[in-house]
Formats: C-alpha cells, structure tokens, sequence
C-alpha cells in the first residue's frame, strides 16, 4: 500500500512572481515577512525538510547542512491568485481567463432577483474584511433578520449570518440558491456561508463554513488517480474546491489542528492513493486579518506536529507539502498576494537534499503525485518524481 500526502497550507507564499506588480502585489513575501515580524519564531521541522535551502528566498539564514526533505518552489501559470486557481493548478488545470471579480459589488439587477428568491433583503454587498463586516453590519442583521452579502478581491459571494437568526441549514440553502444564479453574467468562483455566534459578547465566526465552487472544466490528476482505482481523501474544503469531482472519501475540518489529525488518521488506513488536504487557518484567520504575528504563531503550531505526521508515513508513503497562493500580513489590504509557493517533500525513499528548483507549475505537484500513484496525468504539470526517488 502507497499513499502520497499533499497538504496545502493555504496561503503560504514564498515570495512575489516576476508578475506580481500587475497584480498589485510587488514585494509581496507572505514567509518573508512572517520571519521579519515574528524574529524568535522556532520552526526547527520545516527548517529540517529545507525551507531555507529553497532558491531565491530572503531566509538563507534557516538553511540546513543536511535537509532530511526534498525542496524547491513553484511558479503560478494560471491567471488569478485566488483559492480555486491555485488548487485546480495543482490538480492540473490551467486557467486562461481569472474568475470574474466585483469590486464594486454585485449588480443591482441580480442582488434584487436573488432577494425575490430568497424572499428577504440583504445587507452589504460590497468589498469587506469577513470579521469587520459582521461587527459593523451584525446589529442591524440580528434586528431584521437579513443576510450579510460581501465580497473581495477574489471571485466570491460570501453571506454570512447569526445562526441564531438565521439556522445553519436556512443558510446553507440560500447559498445554494447563489450558487445556482451566479452563471452566465454575474458568474462567480465561490460561495461561501459564513456563519457565526455571538459567544462572550464577541461575533465569532464558527466552523461550519461550507464553500460551494463551480465544477472543474475538466478532469484533474484526481479524476486520474480514482479512475485508477485508487483512493483520493479530501481533507478540508478541498472537496468544495473540486465540487466533489474526482474525491472518493471526504471529511471536513474546524481547524489546522483538526485537520493534521484527520490526516494522519488517512494515513493510517488501509487504501492506496491520495490524500489531499487544505490546513486554511493561515489564510482566513491571519492573512486575510494581516496579523503577520499570529501567522507565525499558527506555522509553529503546524511545525510542531510534522513529526507525528512523517511517523505516521508507511514505508512507501511521500509527503509533499506546498500552498495555493500567498496572502502577504505586512501588504496593503487584506487580499491574497501573487507569489511563488514552497514544495516541500519528504518519505522514506524520497532522496533527502534534492533540490528540485524552480518549478514552472503549481500543477508539477499534482502531476508527481499521479505518477508516484500510477495514474495518468493531467494536462499540464511535469512529474519531479525521478528527481525525488
């Protein structure tokens, strides 16, 4: 039995791309930064797999003598820096045109025939920070019972709500009602439910977010890898992201620690194939909140619990470990960054020290991984695994 493991950790940027600027984002160094603001941060694991032997990033200084892992970084080809383009490159996917975006908001002739349809008014409908909006807008919503609708910077409905006054289910199902309206003109990537509490007089945003994308255009290295016969376990939102295409088994996760746990507890099944999974805490809770101490804090809590991870590896197992895009704490805003992403590998046959370098797509991940597996592979990405075994 082989597995190969890909855990995401959403947003974890290694540094801007040649075309960052054109995004806004020049300069931008998501792990850079982090190490600027957060100095005594103690990361002794990542450091061992070789995160400071990576070409071309700020951190020479955390290189190691003898990495135990394989490392390098990988480029975005896609178009866009936002959640589903980075995942589906991973996947394979290559996006020419980035997801529709709405600066401005959702037009008016569609926000007034989606409130015919859900028969209530909403609140908001504009670019906002998830956490301010419902402190600035959750009075009114707790009075009048209307959803809160926003956006940002990437392509997505977000409506959040009290589930107080709004019970989760209801909620689930107007954003199912988005979901299916967002076509055509007003096309989006995501909607998201954003459901929170009041606990202690604070708004708090629960975990029982739910996402619902658009289904992949074509099939992905997933499609590949269960068509193989194998099995692919989504860990996160990784089977929203995919709309459940290609995934066998999913569980999904209240947190980074839930989900390292969830995913060793995949890795000590009994089935050959893939587990993909999405850690999202460092991106929505510190990098969408530009809290670059908070994010450092939150990579130490993932470092610390890399060796129950590579315990729980069988003998034939690889561990690869990458993010989506970058989401830079110390940038002006509070939207995703365009950068390169780290990729990270270790397993008992992987070759320890090999540099893979500079990879051209994020899609060489998932590429590597179907080839490890068997399977075929998607229709872009080139496999590094003669480079790594």
């Amino acid at each position: 039995m082989s597995k190969v493991v890909l855990i995401v950790t959403d947003s974890m940027g290694v540094g801007a791309l040649p075309d960052a600027a054109a995004y806004g984002d020049a300069g931008a160094d998501t792990f850079g930064h982090i190490l600027e603001n957060k100095r005594d941060i103690k990361i002794p694991n990542l450091i061992r797999l070789g995160i400071g032997n990576i070409q071309g990033v700020s951190w020479k200084n955390l290189a190691c003598d003898k990495p135990i892992g394989a490392f390098g970084k990988m480029a975005e080809v896609s178009k866009g820096k936002d959640t589903i383009t980075g995942h589906w490159e991973i996947a394979g996917i290559y996006t020419k045109t980035p997801f529709k975006t709405y600066p401005e908001g959702f037009p008016k002739s569609f926000i007034e025939e989606f409130e015919k349809a859900i028969g209530v008014g909403i609140l908001g409908n504009y670019p906002a920070s998830g956490t301010e909006i419902i402190e600035n807008l959750g009075p009114e919503h707790e009075a009048t019972g209307k959803p809160i609708v926003y956006t940002s910077a990437d392509s997505v409905f977000q409506i959040a709500a009290n589930t107080d006054v709004i019970p989760l289910e209801r909620l689930y199902e107007i954003c199912e009602t988005a979901r299916r309206m967002l076509v055509g003109d007003v096309a989006c990537g995501r909607v998201i439910a954003r459901p929170y509490v009041i606990k202690d007089g604070q708004r708090v945003r629960t975990s029982d977010r739910k996402d619902y994308a658009v289904s992949p255009p074509e099939d992905t290295v997933l499609d590949n890898i269960k068509n193989a016969g194998k099995t692919v376990y989504a860990v996160g939102k990784i089977s929203d992201i995919f709309d459940g295409k290609g995934v066998t088994e999913a569980v999904h996760t209240s947190g980074n620690m839930d989900g390292v746990d969830k995913t060793i507890e995949a890795l000590r099944m009994d089935f050959d194939g893939f587990i993909f999974t999405n850690l999202v805490d460092f991106d929505s809770q510190y990098g969408h909140r530009r809290d670059a101490v908070g994010y450092g804090k939150c990579i130490e809590e993932f470092d610390a619990r890399i060796p129950e991870i590579i315990e729980a590896l069988g003998d034939d197992d690889v561990l690869m470990i990458c993010a989506d895009h970058g989401n830079d704490p110390v940038h002006s805003g509070f939207d995703h960054t365009r950068e390169y992403v780290p990729i990270l590998i270790y397993g008992k046959k992987v070759k320890a020290g090999a540099d893979i370098g500079i990879r051209e797509s994020f899609a060489d991940a998932g590429a590597t991984a179907a080839d490890i597996l068997g399977a075929k592979a998607a229709k872009i990405g080139k496999s590094f695994k003669e480079v790594i075994l």
